[in-house]
């Protein structure tokens, strides 16, 4: 038996998804407009869902209101 034959079909299958892996590349920047746009308002959507779930901002005035008092 050949003792690199497995070293072969490694290599031969790390060849393999190379071109696999372009091949996907390649067809993904030739998506459609309208789907590359469906995607991007998918993701604007969730950022804004994220966004609102979280506690309002202090405003300025009221973080300073107590930071600002002189200790006694």
């Amino acid at each position: 038996m050949n003792p690199y034959a497995n070293e072969d079909v490694a290599w031969q299958r790390l060849k393999d998804l190379q071109v696999e892996a372009d091949n996907r590349r390649l067809a993904a920047s030739q998506e459609p407009w309208p789907a590359a746009l469906r995607r991007l308002a998918t993701r604007a959507w969730y950022l804004a869902r994220l966004a609102s779930q979280r506690p309002p901002r202090r405003s300025p005035r009221s973080a300073s209101k107590w930071g600002s008092r002189a200790r006694s």
